[in-house]
């Protein structure tokens, strides 16, 4: 697999993916403008780590928000879900290079937003005593979105599953650290789950044109398997959000009224 001309999009997706810098990973060089012509696909297998995370088979659950201490490890956890999806929406950028350069456009501006959210977190970790690199991670978004086949697959995953997701967990963690006594700790998710409508309507509009319409049974048969619908969604569903980022009705109705089966496809 070739590396990217230097001075391409493709170039900088490609070193901020592999990069093992946590400065790259935050604050990486400014995009260039040139796009590759007619570029070939490239799937890379697994991200950069900088020294200073450890990444963990498994990591410890979230709880006691009431000190800064649990807090920080909430937050730390979004970060690097934020870092996930940056890289991976590097990764898409590169692996469906075949896609519509709108597309691929639009993954990079997704992933520059992450990388935004990725500082706001950081800054709110530091703010709380503790910095990035103070608690395990686990790649877990690593471990399943690379299995997206086609462009479709990926934003179902993505825009449509963990970033719809997404703005639910956010709103739930935001009055649980605002129970804490920590109203600004809530601001910032609020802040980063709001923003977050934006990306599921990407998924919403892209899905909807590599599939024609976007239904909850295409939806389901597009997820990389074994995940569930039940994995992308919030304990209670943002109907609001959910709809103003261009989800129908009915695809919200089927995504609320759906249950585990034993011999359900796609789950």
């Amino acid at each position: 697999m070739h590396h990217p001309p230097f001075g391409t999009v493709e170039r900088w997706a490609w070193d901020y993916v592999l990069g093992t810098s946590l400065a790259s990973k935050m604050t990486p060089p400014l995009v260039p403008d040139l796009w590759e012509n007619d570029p070939p696909v490239r799937r890379i297998a697994a991200p950069g780590r900088p020294p200073e995370l450890v990444v963990v088979a498994r990591a410890r659950k979230v709880r006691g928000l009431r000190s800064p201490l649990g807090r920080a490890r909430a937050l730390h956890t979004f970060w690097h879900h934020e870092l996930q999806a940056a890289e991976l929406m590097a990764w898409a950028l590169l692996a469906f290079a075949d896609a519509p350069r709108d597309f691929r456009r639009g993954l990079l501006r997704l992933a520059l937003d992450e990388i935004r959210h990725m500082n706001m977190y950081a800054a709110y970790i530091q703010r709380l005593g503790y910095r990035v690199g103070d608690f395990p991670v686990r790649d877990w978004f690593w471990a399943r979105v690379p299995a997206s086949v086609d462009p479709a697959a990926f934003v179902a995953v993505m825009g449509l599953g963990l970033e719809s997701a997404n703005v639910e967990h956010s709103a739930a963690f935001a009055a649980r650290f605002r129970a804490a006594g920590d109203d600004d700790g809530a601001r910032v998710q609020e802040i980063i789950g709001h923003e977050e409508i934006d990306h599921v309507r990407f998924g919403v509009e892209w899905f909807s044109r590599f599939k024609g319409s976007l239904t909850f049974a295409a939806w389901r048969a597009s997820l990389p398997k074994p995940l569930s619908p039940m994995l992308m969604r919030g304990a209670n569903l943002d109907r609001p959000s959910r709809m103003q980022a261009g989800q129908p009705s009915a695809f919200v109705d089927e995504l609320e009224a759906w249950r585990w089966m034993p011999d359900s496809p796609g789950c």
